[in-house]
């Protein structure tokens, strides 16, 4: 019996995440006619119809739906056969590390000369998206480890602790909560500003604070540059972590920051990889790496 072959099942998940045949031919660094051919072939050999094809769009069978998910599985299991043996001595060859936005700034900057110091063999690949794209990232094959804040909701993967990363109360310096001898929740709750739907730091924000009502507040920024602007004109005041305002956040405004009260009041960084990765032990090296690269 013919199976599928690797390079096969490798155009239809790519077809399936780009959703245009021209896209992912780019991805797969083929022609279009090449990756047109490929699924065809893919398709007699199952004896299956797994793609609808029109001028508009590119859109999936019931069961064209099914066989890339097992496609993405085989994927995975291939990568991961092929980094065995790879997972002892230094830290070597082409590692796709993914970030989140509010460490990938702060944090890189000190680790990636340390690394082109320290271990010149390992080619970083580093890819920049909010925790709920890494985390499907990871789960799809497409990146082999990410730094992540949590808590964070992602299933069947595998940590290493990285570093506790508090949050700091960050308000203008003439602001009132500056003189208060006590810090309460209610002196700053309500003039909280946040990043949006989709970053990490947001869902941590609203759950130290327990203000669920904050979800529908009208002010906003998508990063945490523009978040300090609005309270350098003293439209609110928000919550930052620690080593952003360590990285020079602050700098040249007129902006300051107080601990908070509660012990809670931080996020853990962690390295995240899938459950059962071939090279956790290659992982748990690069987060005691990433750890010695913080003093």
């Amino acid at each position: 019996m013919t199976l599928p072959s690797l390079k096969q099942l490798r155009y239809l998940v790519h077809l399936h995440e780009h959703r245009n045949f021209s896209r992912a031919a780019a991805a797969c660094n083929v022609t279009q006619a090449a990756l047109s051919s490929g699924i065809q072939e893919l398709e007699s050999l199952l004896r299956l119809h797994l793609v609808e094809r029109t001028r508009r769009m590119v859109a999936f069978t019931a069961v064209g739906e099914q066989v890339v998910e097992k496609a993405r599985e085989m994927l995975r299991v291939a990568q991961d056969l092929g980094n065995i043996g790879h997972g002892e001595g230094p830290l070597a060859g082409m590692l796709r590390l993914g970030i989140i936005p509010t460490v990938g700034p702060y944090l890189l900057p000190r680790l990636l000369p340390r690394f082109a110091s320290s271990y010149p063999l390992l080619e970083l690949h580093v890819r920049e998206e909010f925790s709920a794209n890494l985390c499907a990232a990871l789960g799809h094959g497409e990146l082999d480890c990410a730094i992540l804040a949590l808590p964070y909701p992602c299933t069947a993967l595998d940590y290493d602790f990285l570093f506790d990363d508090p949050l700091m109360l960050a308000f203008h310096m003439e602001d009132p909560v500056g003189g208060h001898a006590t810090l309460q929740e209610a002196d700053w709750t309500e003039r909280l500003l946040l990043l949006p739907d989709g970053h990490c730091l947001r869902d941590h924000a609203l759950a130290l604070c327990g203000r669920a009502d904050l979800q529908r507040q009208a002010m906003s920024a998508a990063t945490l540059q523009t978040l300090v602007h609005l309270v350098d004109n003293r439209l609110g005041v928000t919550l930052l972590p620690e080593m952003a305002v360590q990285a020079g956040l602050l700098h040249g405004l007129h902006v300051t920051t107080r601990t908070l009260p509660d012990p809670e009041a931080k996020r853990r960084i962690v390295l995240a990889w899938r459950n059962g990765a071939a090279l956790s032990t290659t992982y748990q090296r690069l987060a005691q790496a990433i750890r010695e690269a913080q003093h």
